[in-house]
């Protein structure tokens, strides 16, 4: 079972600037709440039972909105006192964790699907490190991820046009005593210096899942989450 979440919550937001520059991305108002909400919302209904957020830029408005609106969660601060990138913010909040396996996902991306489904999946094949695909066509926004047929990371595309492809949909399951027996300098990033380094020898598995996604890091989709989360939301 599940019980801790690593919420990478310290981007600038800076392409969305136009539209949210008040207030860090995971607070960007979605009709009427801001969009960490709908991420603890989706985390308490899978039973999820500490969460870490990863902070930096405008911690204190994350921290104030977290204790007036969730004051019954557990719920703990990794601060970067600069940006340390997402590897670097990754490592820091895992000082805080206490499970052997955690569930890590981007604050300011959505991924309607079920965690468990994930976890289960990420004992079977005995990973190391799992990441969650979305299926995506006609795309030329992300990078794409590429698996054989058991499941096992085999490489990765830069990001350009592409007919079809999985792309990484920004939740994780990790094994904290495996990762940590990597070096990495304080400021790292995870895509980079972590999985594309290191697919090759860590056991990373990457599942599929074709469930509603959004990225709100562009205006486009930050006013496309508007509309879609009042289905998605709506009970």
């Amino acid at each position: 079972m599940l019980s801790e979440c690593i919420i990478l919550a310290g981007g600038l937001g800076t392409r969305l600037k136009s539209v949210v520059n008040d207030v860090p991305k995971v607070l960007a108002d979605i009709n009427g709440k801001p969009f960490l909400h709908y991420i603890i919302e989706k985390l308490s209904t899978q039973k999820v039972a500490h969460l870490i957020l990863s902070v930096g830029y405008k911690h204190e408005m994350i921290e104030a909105f977290c204790k007036q609106q969730h004051p019954n969660l557990k719920i703990s601060y990794a601060l970067e006192e600069e940006p340390l990138g997402t590897g670097g913010g990754i490592a820091l909040a895992l000082q805080q964790a206490q499970s052997e396996n955690i569930l890590i996902i981007n604050g300011d991306t959505f991924f309607h699907i079920n965690y468990d489904q994930l976890w289960q999946l990420h004992k079977t094949h005995q990973s190391s490190f799992s990441v969650a695909l979305k299926p995506m066509k006609n795309f030329d926004r992300y990078g794409s991820v590429i698996i054989d047929e058991k499941n096992r990371i085999k490489g990765f595309k830069e990001k350009q046009y592409q007919a079809e492809g999985t792309i990484n949909a920004g939740v994780y399951l990790l094994n904290k005593k495996d990762f940590q027996k990597l070096s990495f300098p304080q400021k790292f990033s995870f895509e980079k210096d972590f999985m594309e380094m290191y697919f090759k020898d860590f056991g990373m598995y990457g599942f599929s899942f074709d469930n509603y996604f959004i990225d709100i890091g562009i205006p486009e989709d930050y006013y496309k989450a508007q509309q879609d989360f009042k289905t998605i939301f709506s009970q």
